[in-house]
C-alpha cells in the first residue's frame, strides 16, 4: 500500500566523493544515530517496566496474587519474544527510523489504556499489546548497528548502546514507584506511557536508515574493516526466506546461543521482576526503600555491560563466550550470597543487586551481539531477533512458572530455580569457548587470503 511507502528501507543515494565531507559527515551521523538509539531504547524500559513497580500496589489495592501478576509478566514476555523475531524480519527490510520511532509512541499508549483498565481481561490484552510493540526497539538498533559500525568496533558501541536499558531500567523504579505511592498504581502507568509517546516523535526527527542512503559509503568501506564472506554480497539483495533459513535456522551456534539465552532471561527477568515484592514481602521495605535497592540492579548492568563490550574487543581479541562463561559464575556466586542475606539490610541488599546486574547483563548484551555476528550483516535483525524470541519465552517462564513455584514452595524455591538455570548457560558456552565468527566467514577470509 502506497501509504505505508514510508517504512521500506531510504533507497541509496549516489556516493559522495569528496573525503573529508565523508569524513565529516559520518562524524555527525553516527553520533547523532547513537543518540538516538541510546535515548530511543531507554525510554522502552520506561513502558517495559512500569508494571514491575506497580506490581506491589496492584497486588494491595487489588487483591491481585502472585499467580495472577504472574499471567500477565508471562503473556507480556511471549508476545514480546514474538515480537522480536518478526519485528527482526521486518527491521532488515525496513526503515528502522519508522519502525523504531512508531513501536515507542504505540508502546506509550498501551500503558496508558492499562492504567485507565480494572479488569483482568483488559490488562492482559493492552500489556500483550505492549509488549508486541516492545519487539520493535532491539532489533532496530542492531540493524543500526551493524550498519554504522564495524566489527572491530562494534563490542564497545555494542556494549555502550545496551547500558541505555540501564539507564532506563535504574529511573523506571523512582519514577513508577514515587508516582504508585504518592498518586497510585494507575499513574505509575500513565507517566511513563505520555513520556515515551513524546519521545516517539523526537526520534522520528533525530534518526536515519543505513549510511549509504545518506550518500556515504559502507561503514565497512569507510573504515576498510571487511568482514570478507559479506565483502562481495554487501550491494546484492537477499530475501527474507533466505535471510532466515540460510544464515539462522540452519546455524547450530546460532541455536545454541539463542537456548543460552532463554536461561539467562529467566534469570534477569526472574530477578528484575521478583525482587520489588521479595523485598517488600520478606524483608518488610517499603516501596521507595525497595525500589532504591532495585535501581542498583541497572547501576550494576550498565557497568557490567561497558567491562563485557570492553573485555570481549580488547582481552579476548572479539571472542564473546569467555566473557559469558566468566560472568555466569558470577551469578552463581551472586544468587547464593543474596539468598543468605537476612533481616533489615538495605545497603547490603543494594550491593548483591549491583552484583546481580554485573553479572547478568554481560552475558544478555553479547549473545545478542554474537548472534548479529555469526549472521550475514543484512541478516543480523533477524538473528537478534530470534535470539530474542528465546529470550523472551524464558522472561515468560519467569512469570506464571516461577509465580506458581514461589507460591507453593517458598522463596528458596525461586533462588534455587536461579542457580539451576545458571549452571545450564555454563553448559551451553563452553562448547563455544574459542568461537569469533562463523565457520563459513572464517572459510571465505582463507579464501580471499589465498588468491591474494
Amino acid at each position: 500500500m502506497a501509504f505505508f511507502h514510508f517504512l521500506k528501507p531510504a533507497p541509496y543515494l549516489e556516493e559522495i566523493q569528496d573525503q573529508p565531507l565523508i569524513k565529516k559527515n559520518y562524524q555527525y551521523w553516527r553520533l547523532r544515530t547513537f543518540i538516538a538509539m541510546y535515548v530511543g531504547y531507554a525510554f522502552y524500559y520506561f513502558t517495559r517496566k512500569s508494571f514491575t513497580f506497580a506490581m506491589p500496589a496492584m497486588h494491595e489495592s487489588l487483591g491481585m496474587d502472585k499467580l495472577d501478576l504472574g499471567i500477565l509478566v508471562t503473556i507480556m514476555s511471549l508476545t514480546y519474544g514474538a515480537s522480536k523475531f518478526l519485528s527482526g524480519i521486518i527491521a532488515d527490510k525496513s526503515n528502522p527510523r519508522y519502525i523504531m520511532s512508531i513501536g515507542l509512541i504505540l508502546t506509550g499508549v498501551f500503558n496508558i489504556f492499562f492504567g485507565a483498565s480494572s479488569t483482568f481481561i483488559m490488562f492482559a490484552l493492552f500489556w500483550g499489546l505492549n509488549g508486541l510493540f516492545q519487539g520493535w526497539g532491539a532489533t532496530c538498533c542492531a540493524k543500526l548497528m551493524t550498519h554504522w559500525y564495524s566489527q572491530s568496533e562494534r563490542g564497545r558501541w555494542w556494549s555502550l548502546w545496551s547500558t541505555s536499558h540501564n539507564l532506563g531500567g535504574a529511573l523506571i523504579p523512582l519514577v513508577a514507584a514515587f508516582c504508585a505511592e504518592r498518586m497510585g498504581w494507575r499513574f505509575a502507568m500513565f507517566v511513563p506511557g505520555t513520556i515515551c509517546i513524546l519521545i516517539g516523535f523526537v526520534l522520528i526527527f533525530l534518526m536515519r536508515d543505513t549510511p549509504q542512503s545518506l550518500g556515504l559509503p559502507s561503514i565497512e568501506k569507510f573504515r576498510n574493516d571487511y568482514p570478507a564472506a559479506q565483502l562481495s554480497e554487501d550491494k546484492s539483495e537477499i530475501s527474507a526466506k533466505q535471510i532466515l533459513w540460510d544464515y539462522v535456522l540452519r546455524s547450530k551456534f546460532i541455536w545454541m546461543l539463542a537456548i543460552a539465552y532463554f536461561f539467562v532471561y529467566v534469570i534477569r527477568t526472574g530477578i528484575n521482576d521478583w525482587t520489588m515484592m521479595y523485598l517488600k514481602e520478606v524483608k518488610g521495605y517499603s516501596s521507595l526503600i525497595a525500589g532504591s535497592c532495585v535501581c542498583w540492579f541497572e547501576i550494576g548492568g550498565f557497568i557490567g555491560t561497558l567491562v563485557a563490550g570492553w573485555g570481549s574487543d580488547m582481552l579476548f581479541k572479539g571472542k564473546r563466550t569467555p566473557i559469558n562463561v566468566i560472568f555466569t559464575l558470577g551469578i552463581l556466586i551472586s544468587i547464593w550470597g543474596f539468598r543468605v542475606v537476612t533481616g533489615y539490610a538495605p545497603l547490603l541488599d543494594s550491593a548483591y543487586l549491583f552484583l546481580f546486574g554485573f553479572f547478568i547483563f554481560g552475558p544478555q548484551m553479547l549473545i545478542g551481539l554474537a548472534c548479529a555476528e555469526l549472521a550475514h550483516k543484512k541478516a543480523a535483525a533477524t538473528a537478534n531477533g530470534f535470539a530474542g524470541l528465546f529470550g523472551y519465552l524464558g522472561a515468560a517462564a519467569a512469570g506464571v512458572p516461577l509465580g506458581a513455584i514461589t507460591n507453593a514452595w517458598g522463596w528458596d524455591s525461586f533462588f534455587l530455580a536461579m542457580g539451576a538455570c545458571a549452571v545450564v548457560v555454563l553448559l551451553c558456552m563452553l562448547p563455544l569457548w574459542s568461537l569469533k565468527t562463523s565457520p563459513a566467514i572464517a572459510k571465505a577470509e582463507a579464501e580471499v587470503a589465498s588468491d591474494e
